[in-house]
């Protein structure tokens, strides 16, 4: 019997998914959340006896076990139980020192994995299953969406697998993409599922402007971090607040109900592994979590409770414009107000009350300057016609 312990996500149903394929009625899946893991191992190791040490192989996915489990899992191979932990975290990385770990964070093409991609190499190398073309679809999808690479490639097939993951329960998602995978020679949505994702598409739209107008600013360590209370659509809604909020290191969304925290960001030179890291999880360095434990709620909660959320910028301008070399005016919520025009030698500069406080080598980086440092928003037009109309009012007198 194949006993596989895997992540609740779409990367570790797509594992069990894979697996299920491939033993059939000879596996048992167990899909847990990252704390409830080393629960579930512990009580696996309580119940082997040296009957099912000899015919059980033990796979765990998606997921990392704490040390005192490392521990077991090494006496379980050293005498003679079979198991292999996949995973592509770079928090696991240092369980490929023990003969049961397998992990990988990128393939030979430099291709960032998923455990779902994982699995499936490994069980098609070992000859424990044959490839098809339905489910090696199937698995890219799921690395594709796990690693961020269908935004980078435009693949919106990738992202509606798990918003379709989120429609359904996990029986039914598993059951219904293990039999297309078996019956078709391609993986395709069939037309129920294409109108279900075509509702959830305008749902989370609609979602992701409301909560747009809720994230809050402030700076923990040397980040400046976006916070936003959501339970839902963690990864869509991070990207967008992110691309939206360009000045924003990474985008914590917490969840108060399941008492977590999700970080995720749109830059390359942020790791927000690190920054979960320091809160007792882990994750990728652009999509990682935490439990919510005393120190975090202080940090994201407590401590930014007072804050008001960030205006949003004026978004029908035509004449106060980003990255106009003539000037674009910002305002705070303390009333002051800046003045971003490019300057005579290429330089863009940043006026606050007619005084120069910033020159930089770019319009973004004039931007992210004020939005970090004051948490200012590109004005309406008429509040800009006004403030041109008093700045030549004053050249005139002067």
């Amino acid at each position: 019997m194949y006993h596989l312990y895997s992540h609740n996500d779409l990367d570790g149903i797509g594992c069990g998914i894979v697996a299920r394929l491939a033993f059939g009625d000879q596996l048992e899946v167990r899909y847990n959340s990252v704390m409830g893991l080393d629960y579930q191992i512990e009580k696996y190791f309580e119940r082997v006896n040296e009957k099912s040490k000899a015919e059980d192989v033990l796979l765990i996915t998606d997921l990392s076990i704490n040390e005192e489990n490392a521990k077991r899992l090494d006496e379980y191979v050293n005498t003679g139980g079979k198991a292999r932990l996949i995973d592509h975290h770079k928090t696991a990385v240092h369980f490929n020192q023990h003969s049961w770990g397998f992990v990988k964070l990128s393939d030979e093409d430099n291709r960032l994995t998923s455990a779902t991609s994982l699995l499936y190499e490994y069980l098609t190398q070992q000859g424990l299953m044959e490839p098809s073309s339905a489910l090696g679809e199937f698995v890219e999808l799921v690395r594709q969406y796990d690693t961020w690479e269908w935004d980078q490639n435009n693949n919106v097939r990738a992202k509606q697998l798990n918003d379709l993951f989120f429609m359904l329960s996990i029986d039914d998602f598993e059951e219904r993409m293990t039999k297309r995978i078996q019956s078709k020679s391609q993986f395709e949505f069939d037309d129920f599922e294409k109108k279900l994702l075509e509702m959830e598409d305008d749902k989370i739209e609609r979602y992701i402007r409301r909560k747009n107008r809720e994230i809050v600013q402030t700076f923990i360590g040397d980040y400046c971090a976006g916070i936003v209370h959501a339970e839902s659509y963690h990864s869509e809604l991070g990207n967008e607040l992110g691309k939206g909020n360009p000045h924003l290191d990474y985008i914590a969304i917490l969840n108060m109900g399941g008492k977590k925290i999700s970080f995720r960001t749109i830059h390359d030179h942020v790791d927000v592994s690190a920054v979960a890291g320091e809160f007792g999880g882990g994750g990728h360095a652009k999509a990682s979590g935490c439990s919510m434990g005393k120190e975090a709620f202080q940090l994201f909660v407590e401590k930014v409770f007072p804050i008001e959320p960030l205006r949003l910028d004026a978004f029908r301008n035509q004449f106060n414009l980003k990255g106009s070399v003539g000037g674009c005016l910002y305002e705070s919520r303390q009333q002051e107000r800046f003045f971003i025009y490019k300057g005579d030698q290429a330089e863009w500069i940043v006026e606050k009350s007619g005084q120069t406080i910033k020159e930089t080598s770019s319009f973004e980086e004039a931007e992210a300057f004020i939005k970090r440092q004051h948490s200012a928003w590109l004005v309406r037009d008429d509040v800009f016609v006004e403030f041109l109309k008093k700045q030549v009012k004053k050249d005139k007198i002067d």
